[in-house]
Parts: C-alpha cells; sequence; structure tokens
C-alpha cells in the first residue's frame, strides 16, 4: 500500500496516482488532498491522528511550500512504515506516532523533471522506488543518505497549573472544533460541571449533544485533547479563536 496526502486539490494527485501505477502495483489510499495550502504543521498533526491506523505502508506526503529550493527530499523510516516528502517536518511527528525510533534518509533527485511539481517529479517515484523494494532495504537504496540534520518539527506542549492548563490551538477541524494542545486529563472529574475557558464559564461535556443546539462546550476529542465546540456550530467562530491562540482552562 502507498497512501497520499497533499494539499493540491485536484487534479494535481492524478499525475501522483500516474507515475506510481506505472512503477509498481501497489494500492494506492489517499489520506487527504485538502489539508490547508502550505500549512505544514496543520497537515503533520492530521497525519499523526490517521497513519496510524493503517497497515505497513509507504507513505507519501506533499505539502511543500518550498517546493524547487534547495530543501532535502526525505525518506523516514518507522517501524514497518516509510513516510516520504520534503524535509520541512510534516513527516517527523507521524513517523514517530508510528515507531518511536525513526531512521531518516535524504533522497537524491537531481534528476527532477520540474522545480514546481515534485509530488509528481520526486516524491511519488521515491514512494514506488521504497514500496518495490522494501522498507527494510531503504539504508542499502542508491538514492539514500542517513542524517541526523532535518526539520524536526514537534508541536507546543501546554503548561500545566495545579488543576488547570494553559496552551494553544493546534487547528480547527473541518466542523469548527476548536482542538488544543491541552491534554484531555484536565477534564478528569468535571463532566457534567462547567470549567473556566480564557475566563468564560463554559460547560465540559462528553459529547456534542449533551448541550442544546448551537451551545458552547469543552469535551476531549478523538485526539485526546481538550477541544472547544458547539453541538452542531463552530467553535472557532463562537470562542473567538483561530490556530496558534492562548488557551486556558481551569476548575
Amino acid at each position: 500500500m502507498i497512501t497520499l496526502s497533499s494539499d493540491f486539490g485536484a487534479p494535481y494527485p492524478a499525475a501522483m496516482k500516474g507515475v506510481i501505477a506505472r512503477a509498481c502495483d501497489a494500492r494506492l489510499v489517499d489520506v487527504s488532498h485538502e489539508f490547508p495550502r502550505q500549512d505544514v504543521s496543520t497537515a503533520a498533526f492530521w497525519l499523526t491522528q490517521t497513519l496510524p491506523y493503517f497497515p505497513p505502508a509507504v507513505h507519501c506526503v506533499v505539502v511543500d511550500p518550498g517546493v524547487g529550493t534547495d530543501r532535502d527530499a526525505l525518506v523516514v523510516r518507522a517501524g514497518e512504515h516509510a513516510l516520504v516528502g520534503p524535509d520541512n517536518g510534516v513527516l517527523l511527528p507521524a513517523a514517530r506516532e508510528l515507531a518511536g525510533d525513526v531512521e531518516v534518509f535524504t533522497w537524491a533527485y537531481e534528476d527532477a523533471a520540474s522545480t514546481t511539481f515534485h509530488g509528481r517529479d520526486v516524491f511519488a517515484p521515491a514512494a514506488a522506488a521504497v514500496h518495490e523494494t522494501g522498507v527494510d532495504a531503504v539504508p542499502d537504496l542508491d538514492r539514500t543518505t542517513a542524517t541526523d540534520e532535518f526539520v524536526d518539527l514537534q508541536f507546543p506542549v501546554a503548561d500545566r497549573d495545579g488543576d488547570g492548563a494553559t496552551g494553544e490551538v493546534l487547528v480547527v477541524d473541518g466542523f469548527g472544533n476548536v482542538i488544543t494542545n491541552v491534554p484531555g486529563d484536565v477534564l478528569a472529574g468535571r463532566f457534567g460541571e462547567s470549567v473556566t475557558v480564557n475566563g468564560d464559564a463554559v460547560p465540559a461535556r462528553r459529547a456534542y449533544a449533551a448541550v442544546e443546539v448551537g451551545e458552547r462546550l469543552v469535551t476531549v476529542g478523538s485526539h485526546g485533547n481538550v477541544e472547544l465546540a458547539v453541538n452542531q456550530g463552530r467553535g472557532d467562530d463562537a470562542f473567538s479563536l483561530e490556530v496558534g491562540d492562548a488557551v486556558g482552562v481551569a476548575r
């Protein structure tokens, strides 16, 4: 299996699929091609939430605002998985979710046909090559060179303060749910009560529908972090928050 993730929308992923299909017979699975454009951090977060549910695979990820520059192409080996993509941090969080210890390699691509579409001309061929030779053989490929110099994106950690925490908004999903880096255990024992979010009292509930339609709530999302939401509405609007904003949660 080769999975494909990008911020391309359409039709660019089709060209990547064509390149891979001509090189190997891997099953191709789209994770998403609708990641926010040039938003490396958001793509990295969603990959941590999706790739661990796949069986062993090669994951081709192209969110690449530095395309055409001298940034490296990487192959990251994470257990039985391999991730292929640009050296801008997008691969490392998910790789570490897949396996605690990872190995990082640069991928030589001097013969790239273009400087504007490395998804087609660099990363798709690399993913096919890794698939064909096998993840275990990555260190022995002619184009790979082990490296310990790479962009290592790490998500910010919330500050704990007694029975509360101060963190920030990591991403906002398509429903408008505000996903923070505040760990969900801050709400332990508080469901059914209210907590303060940036000084405002908000009910803590386990499910969106536990409050009236249009009402705000604080919950723990499937990612394990505190999430700010509105039942059948947009939490980002109701809480006036966007990515990077500070969020304080307390009793």
